[in-house]
């Protein structure tokens, strides 16, 4: 596990949890998660994942915005993946306890365009977990199809429709890159685009009428060129850095708190929804969170057990009668 230290001595704790082959390493999890601090947060915590194409700077923007050590692509030597699977790490010297999910880029060479599986996994399973999802988008990709992620999204808001209860989800369209035109214009394009993907995609009976407002927080920011305007995007980048403070008070940039697992809970959820995810067997949310509950009243009961076991005295008082 990787650890990179503020000046407050803070640390991200950086751990991949996914491996390229689609495995979640539950230990690691786990591991992340205690030397984090994750389990006494309770309900005060967020989760932030970003996901898009492959080479974007998905990984960069994660590190400058959070203060985190995922691995960066080094353009000097060529266009390639660089992160592979999925990672967690804790956001540095920001409130509430902010966990960071950086994902697999999407349309890489090294899966081809037929392996297409893993990518839409995460992606779903970043809409499952995180009150806020990072779209990373090229300027330049705006409008397009295939480079605009529209088809994985499509397939995601489907899949969406089938496995969950409604949770609104914060999506966060960063566009990379910025030109000339104005963000506003940008803004529209895109918010109209999400829109059009939405109103396609077959719901079931029980969300006919469900609005995309229903589900999603829609939200549009713009970053110029880091190769060619380093300095323009660390000052952009620290802007939108303090949208993340305080990101679950009631107008922050987290849409709906209903539902949070308590963080104590947070690793078994993931681990599970993944599971269910890999499987592609429907996921009742409410049923997951009483499954949630049930393992976790399970290991509290355990735990009380043992240290009632191991207390001398209360074994002596039982023998006694």
């Amino acid at each position: 596990m990787a650890a990179t230290a503020a000046a407050d001595g803070s640390e991200c704790h950086a751990a991949q949890v996914v491996g390229a082959d689609g495995e979640m390493d539950g230990a690691a999890m786990e591991r992340f998660a205690a030397a984090a601090g994750l389990a006494s947060r309770g309900l005060s915590y967020a989760v932030v994942s970003i996901f898009g194409p492959q080479g974007s700077g998905k990984s960069t923007l994660l590190n400058r915005l959070f203060g985190t050590s995922f691995t960066e692509m080094d353009a000097l030597k060529g266009r390639n993946q660089t992160t592979k699977g999925m990672w967690v790490a804790k956001a540095v010297g920001i409130e509430p306890f902010t966990v960071v999910m950086d994902l697999e880029g999407t349309d890489g060479r090294e899966r081809g365009e037929d392996d297409t599986a893993f990518e839409k996994q995460s992606a779903l399973f970043a809409l499952a977990v995180s009150d806020i999802v990072m779209i990373n988008l090229w300027c330049h990709d705006i409008g397009r199809e295939q480079a605009a992620n529209r088809p994985l999204l499509k397939t995601i808001f489907e899949v969406l429709m089938c496995l969950f209860s409604p949770r609104k989800t914060t999506l966060l369209l960063v566009i990379r890159d910025k030109t000339k035109t104005p963000v506003e214009y940008l803004a529209q394009a895109l918010t109209e685009d999400i829109q059009k993907i939405w109103d396609s995609v077959p719901k079931p009976e029980v969300f006919k009428e469900a609005s995309l407002s229903d589900f999603f927080n829609v939200d549009v920011t713009a970053l110029s060129s880091y190769e060619e305007k380093e300095e323009l995007f660390k000052e952009q980048v620290g802007k939108l850095r303090h949208r993340f403070i305080n990101s679950i008070a009631p107008s922050g940039l987290a849409a709906d708190r209903r539902g949070v697992i308590p963080a104590s809970a947070f690793c078994i959820s993931a681990m599970q929804i993944w599971k269910v995810i890999q499987e592609n067997k429907d996921l009742n949310l409410p049923a997951h969170k009483v499954m949630v509950a049930t393992v976790r009243c399970e290991e509290i009961a355990d735990e009380r057990l043992r240290c009632f076991m191991s207390d001398e005295v209360t074994l002596l008082l039982c023998y006694s009668y």
